[in-house]
């Protein structure tokens, strides 16, 4: 898939697959000039927008370093 005007879209997929993995319950879709993560909460989900790649997957992990899950960068 090529990501228009996001040239290190590439050097981050082995990142996404890992989140991926680790939080298999957050969806992660790009929509044309944006990505969007939902992520289940308590009440109910989070919807996150970037128009990088690389910033969502720092907020994803921002929001998820205290779930205790392998693979949460930045928990401790």
């Amino acid at each position: 898939m090529h990501v228009r005007g996001e040239p290190d879209f590439v050097d981050q997929v082995p990142r996404r697959e890992a989140f991926e993995r680790a939080h298999p319950e957050v969806e992660i879709t790009y929509h044309g000039p944006y990505w969007r993560a939902i992520v289940p909460d308590q009440a109910g989900e989070t919807v996150v927008n970037r128009y990088e790649l690389r910033a969502l997957l720092d907020k994803l992990e921002e929001l998820t370093a205290d779930d205790g899950k392998p693979g949460s960068e930045g928990a401790g």
